[in-house]
């Protein structure tokens, strides 16, 4: 069973929020509200156009397995809530795995891929942010792929409390 990793495109949209909805399913069973929520991603009309835009301007990849897709990974310009590099950059807008095929080590190798891309556009820095909330374990994890903390963050939410972001950077 071979990963493949691929353009995507609209059509892959349905399956990008089926995986960013399966992810809260799985944040919410676990009791961690606090990250995405409750509502499913796939009914809120900001993050439907949020990953509709990825597919168009040619920033979502989708990794494959046995024919489906059980990852997703989209890189550009930072997020708007960060402060500016320093030097070009790629930066990480969205990593999500499918939870079924955990183990399998997908986001890793879909990190993998935004480095490799890094380097064909000639740019050293890959940079990510991630919720800081919990019990930090999300933050870990991209220190384990070989990021390091940069500066933490909030953003600001009607009626909710702001929530904590971590930015990470790996010099490549």
């Amino acid at each position: 069973m071979q990963i493949t990793i691929r353009p995507g495109a609209r059509d892959d949209v349905p399956a990008v929020l089926a995986l960013l909805d399966g992810a809260t399913e799985w944040l919410v069973s676990r009791g961690q509200v606090e990250q995405w929520g409750t509502a499913p991603h796939s009914t809120s009309p900001r993050r439907v156009a949020q990953i509709s835009g990825f597919a168009a301007d040619g920033e979502l990849w989708v990794a494959e397995l046995d024919g489906r897709v059980v990852g997703a990974l989209a890189v550009g310009a930072a997020m708007e809530y960060v402060p500016p590099a320093d030097e070009p950059e790629l930066y990480v807008r969205l990593l999500v795995t499918d939870r079924a095929s955990a183990g399998r080590n997908l986001g890793g190798v879909l990190l993998d891929h935004a480095r490799d891309l890094a380097r064909a556009a000639g740019v050293r820095l890959l940079r990510v942010d991630c919720f800081a909330g919990g019990d930090g374990a999300l933050v870990r994890y991209y220190e384990k792929q070989g990021f390091t903390r940069e500066a933490e963050f909030a953003v600001s939410r009607v009626n909710e409390p702001d929530w904590p972001g971590q930015l990470l950077t790996q010099h490549l």
